[in-house]
C-alpha cells in the first residue's frame, strides 16, 4: 500500500472539484444514513464529506465505519451537492486501515466536558476543540521563533538542569540519583551528602533559564530562549501548572521602555500571526465561547468574543502605568470600598489576579503594562530604580496583564552595578559565592541590560479563549497528577 498519493483535506478543500480522483486518510468524526462519512485528518478543523454507495458496497465494511476508525477512502473529488461545504468525494473504495470499538471508545461524537476531556487527555486531540487549540499552540510556537529571528535574536538553550534557584522561591524539583529509601550518604550534621550524588552538588529541575541568559546576552547582544520549566508549587488553580514552557528574551543596552516597547510589539505580533495562519480554527472557538456563554448570568459574560478580543489587542497601544498608580485605581474603585475584592490592598502588597484582572477588564478594558513595583515584593536581579521616597524603594520591573487571565509577562531591567546587586543578594539571602559566575557579567564589562519572561501556555490560553491553563498543553503537569 503507498500513502504518496495522499492528499491533506485542508488542500482538498481548497481545491476546484473537477471530477478528478483523490486519496484520503484519515479518522471517522460520525457515519450517518450508512452514506455520509465526515472524515477529518488533523490538518483542518474542517471535515470532508465522503459518500458512499452504500448499495454496492460490502455489508461487513460498512459496519466497520465508526466513530474514530480509521479510513483510506480513493474517489472522485465532485462539488457539494449538501450546505456547509464546497466539495465532497464520492468514494470508489473504502478500506478499513484501523478498527475502532463503537461501545467502547469514550469519545462518543456528542458534548463532552472539559473535565472529562481532561481525564481522556490522551484522545482528545481527536475532537474539534483540541485539534484547533494544539494547531495554534504550533503556530504560536513558530510565531516566536519567527518574531525573534528577524529581529536577529540568538536561540539560546538554558539547561534543564541547574544548580542555582533564579527566582530565590525554593519551589523547586529535585534532580537526584542518590537512593530514596534513607541510605543515602550523610554529612556529619545528619544532611545528605550531595557530594556523592551524580552531579557532586545539589541540583534541581530549572524554574528559569534567565541567568543563563544574561550570560548570553552580556556576548551576544540578543537572545531568547523557549523551554520547560519546572515549578514545585502545590497550587491547583486554572492558571498554574507544574511543567510549562516559558519565553525568555535578555538583551544588552535595553532599559524598562525598551523591555515594554518590545514585550508589546512581541505579545502583538504573535496574536496576529495566529489570526492569520489559523482563522478557521480561531472562528470554530469564537464560536465555542459564545455558546459556552450564553448559559451564564449577563454580568458573568465576557465583553468581547474571542475574535473581538484578539482583534483589540492587536489595534491598540497598550496602557502603561505605575504600581503606585495601580494601587491608588485600586483604592479608589466601588469594587474596593464595596469590599469585593477577597485580598486586601495597600502599598507593598502584591497585585492578586483579582487585582490584575479589575485593572485590565473593568477599568482600563484593554492590556495593561504596570512597571516600578517595590522592591520587597520583587527577585534580587532587578534594577533598583533611584531616587525613591523614604520606605518606598522600587524596582524597574514591569509585568504585562492581559484580559481573562491576569499576568502574561513579567521582566524589568536587570541590575548592572555589582556593589548594588551583590548588596541585594545579601539582603534576601542569595548565596552570593555560589552564583560568582553571574556575577562575572558585572565584574567583566557590565552594561545596562533587560529581559522578560513570557508563560508560553498563559499566551497559548489568551489566544484560544480556554478557561483553564490544563487545556493548553498536550499532558498537564498537576499536584498530584502525572498521567499519561
Amino acid at each position: 500500500m503507498s500513502f504518496k498519493s495522499r492528499t491533506k483535506i485542508k488542500a482538498l478543500l481548497a481545491t476546484e472539484p473537477t471530477g478528478q480522483d483523490v486519496t484520503v486518510m484519515g479518522w471517522v468524526r460520525n457515519f450517518r444514513s450508512n452514506r455520509f462519512i465526515a472524515l477529518n485528518d488533523g490538518s483542518t478543523i474542517n471535515n470532508v464529506q465522503i459518500v458512499v454507495d452504500f448499495e454496492n458496497t460490502d455489508e461487513s465494511i460498512l459496519k466497520r465505519i465508526t466513530t474514530s476508525a480509521c479510513l483510506k477512502i480513493t474517489g472522485k473529488l465532485i462539488a457539494s451537492q449538501g450546505s456547509g461545504q464546497s466539495v465532497e468525494i464520492q468514494a470508489e473504495s473504502v478500506e478499513i486501515l484501523g478498527d475502532s470499538d463503537a461501545e467502547k471508545y469514550p469519545i462518543q461524537p456528542k458534548k463532552h466536558s472539559l473535565e472529562f476531556l481532561r481525564e481522556n487527555a490522551h484522545l482528545r486531540f481527536r475532537t474539534a476543540t483540541f485539534s484547533a487549540v494544539f494547531r495554534i499552540r504550533h503556530t504560536i510556537a513558530q510565531a516566536i521563533h519567527k518574531f525573534f529571528s528577524e529581529k536577529g535574536f540568538v536561540y539560546l538553550h538554558t539547561p534543564i538542569i541547574t544548580a542555582s534557584d533564579a527566582e530565590g522561591a525554593g519551589e523547586m524539583f529535585r534532580v537526584t540519583t542518590l537512593p530514596i529509601d534513607g541510605s543515602a550518604p550523610r554529612n556529619e550534621d545528619g544532611s545528605i551528602d550531595f557530594s556523592e550524588d551524580f552531579f557532586g552538588k545539589s541540583t534541581n529541575l530549572t524554574v528559569s533559564g534567565q541567568l543563563e541568559g544574561e550570560l548570553g546576552a552580556t556576548a551576544l547582544g540578543e537572545i531568547y530562549t523557549f523551554g520547560p520549566t519546572f515549578r514545585a508549587e502545590n497550587s491547583n488553580t486554572t492558571r498554574h501548572l507544574a511543567e510549562f514552557w516559558m519565553v525568555e528574551p535578555e538583551m544588552a543596552f535595553y532599559d524598562l521602555e525598551d523591555n515594554q516597547d518590545l514585550a508589546e510589539e512581541f505579545i502583538q505580533y504573535i496574536i496576529k500571526y495566529a489570526m492569520e495562519q489559523n482563522a478557521d480554527d480561531l472562528k470554530f472557538l469564537d464560536q465555542r465561547l459564545k455558546d459556552e456563554e450564553k448559559s451564564l448570568p449577563q454580568d458573568k459574560r465576557q465583553e468581547f468574543g474571542l475574535l473581538e478580543k484578539l482583534e483589540f489587542v492587536t489595534n491598540n497601544k497598550f496602557e502603561r502605568i505605575t504600581y503606585t498608580e495601580a494601587i491608588d485605581i485600586l483604592l479608589n474603585s466601588s469594587h474596593y470600598k464595596k469590599k469585593k475584592f477577597k485580598f486586601d490592598i495597600s502599598w507593598g502588597t502584591d497585585l492578586q489576579s483579582e487585582h490584575e484582572r479589575y485593572l485590565v477588564e473593568k477599568h482600563f478594558k484593554k492590556p495593561v503594562i504596570v512597571t516600578n513595583y517595590p522592591a520587597a515584593i520583587k527577585s534580587f536581579y532587578m534594577r533598583l530604580n533611584d531616587g525613591c521616597e523614604e520606605g518606598r524603594q522600587t524596582v524597574a520591573a514591569m509585568d504585562i496583564l492581559a484580559p481573562g487571565i491576569g499576568e502574561i509577562v513579567g521582566g524589568s531591567q536587570r541590575e548592572e552595578r555589582y556593589e548594588r546587586l551583590v548588596a541585594r543578594m545579601e539582603e534576601m539571602g542569595v548565596p552570593v559565592e555560589e552564583l560568582s559566575w553571574f556575577l562575572d557579567t558585572r565584574r567583566y564589562g557590565t552594561c545596562p541590560h533587560a529581559g522578560f519572561g513570557l508563560g508560553f501556555e498563559r499566551m497559548v490560553q489568551f489566544v484560544t479563549g480556554m478557561g483553564n491553563i490544563r487545556d493548553v498543553i498536550p499532558f498537564a503537569r498537576t499536584p498530584k497528577n502525572c498521567e499519561f
